[in-house]
């Protein structure tokens, strides 16, 4: 089982290149902005959270779970509002194509 499933909130959505956040997080999370491959995960993300209207956090744990060597992603909320998007994973089946184009992303 992953911890950190979300990278201390990077695959939320909410960093962004020149955006600041105000997070006890910021310096786990920020640390992906500097790279390339964190703002190509983030362009998956975007992608595919549109495509099935749902949180940036719903796809990330979605992909995580469905990865063969995962038995369940463990992810926490800070507060109420986060939790829809957390239990939303359930619900959420990514197909062939979204899992893919997320693995090449994160690669």
């Amino acid at each position: 089982m992953p911890y950190f499933a979300l990278a201390a909130g990077f695959l939320t959505g909410k960093y962004r290149p020149g955006k600041p956040v105000e997070s006890a997080r910021v310096e786990r999370a920020g640390k992906y902005l500097d790279s390339e491959r964190g703002l190509r995960v983030l362009a998956a993300l975007d992608e595919v959270a549109a495509a099935h209207g749902v949180a940036h956090a719903t796809v990330a744990l979605a992909w995580l779970a469905a990865q063969p060597t995962v038995a369940a992603p463990i992810a926490s909320a800070r507060m109420v509002e986060q939790l829809p998007a957390l239990t939303a994973v359930a619900g959420l089946k990514l197909g062939e194509a979204e899992l893919a184009r997320l693995t090449e992303a994160s690669a």
